[in-house]
């Protein structure tokens, strides 16, 4: 394996557990929003975050198997999903923060 397919697979393995958590927090939160409210005003962006993490996993899944299969789209898979990746960064990202300041 060559080290983009290794790195493309760490990112792969990472998002794809990230998302499944956080689907098994949301269905966590689902059952016990109706008792704690403050659990119920954090589900909407619980659900955005698994997401986000589940459209890394299939761009990185995506991107792994046109690696590993040398196929003529597995570049514009690689793009895609380090734009997602980016994006991901963009979103987390404090508002006002930069580093360096």
């Amino acid at each position: 394996m060559r080290p983009l397919g290794f790195l493309t697979g760490v990112v792969l393995g990472s998002a794809a557990s990230i998302a499944l958590v956080l689907l098994m927090v949301a269905v966590v939160f689902a059952f016990s929003a109706s008792s704690q409210a403050l659990v119920g005003a954090e589900y909407p962006a619980l659900l955005a975050a698994a997401a986000l993490f589940a459209v890394l996993a299939a761009a990185s899944g995506a991107a792994f198997v046109g690696l590993q299969k040398e196929r003529p789209w597995r570049w514009l898979a690689q793009a895609a999903m380090w734009l997602v990746l980016a994006a991901i960064a963009w979103y987390y990202w404090p508002a006002g923060a930069w580093p360096g300041r």
